[in-house]
């Protein structure tokens, strides 16, 4: 492996459907890393449909923040997808038990998002509440976690 290869850090987020919480993830990670070309970034469903869009909201709401998913489909999460990841950011504790229990030789990339976002509470714990349905306050909710939680993800990646 050369050097510039072994510094290329693969960051993917994982959600349910892979059309709301990861790919809004995947765009305001990429937009905090544009211009870096040490980091990709991607997205994937723990039960997601294979082709579909991302959601309207976050479609719109990554628009509205400059930020763009062209050519975005879903995709399930797949053994290739995680050997290829450098760290995987989930949205739940749900999604973490079902990564450690159908690829536990990734485990060691396993990150639970919101704990990068000094945000947890006794309420919604560790978990980014699911906002499929829940009208366009409940995108901007999932987005504030993300936003605070990203640059202390990137941080975190540099310096690993």
């Amino acid at each position: 492996m050369s050097a510039a290869m072994s510094n290329q850090k693969h960051v993917l987020f994982i959600c349910t459907g892979n059309t709301c919480r990861s790919p809004m993830a995947e765009g305001l990670f990429r937009l905090a890393t544009a211009g870096r070309k040490d980091f990709t970034v991607s997205s994937a469903g723990i039960a997601a449909a294979k082709g579909s869009p991302a959601s309207m909201e976050t479609q719109n709401l990554l628009k509205q923040r400059g930020a763009s998913l062209a050519d975005f489909k879903s995709r399930p999460v797949s053994a290739a997808l995680l050997k290829a990841a450098t760290h995987v950011f989930v949205m739940t504790v749900g999604h973490l038990a079902a990564l450690e229990a159908r690829f536990p030789e990734h485990a060691d990339k396993y990150f639970l998002t919101r704990e990068f976002a000094g945000m947890t509470n006794k309420r919604s714990g560790t978990d980014i509440p699911d906002p499929i349905g829940m009208g366009p306050a409940a995108y901007e909710e999932v987005a504030k976690i993300l936003d605070a939680a990203i640059p202390s993800i990137i941080a975190y990646i540099n310096q690993t």
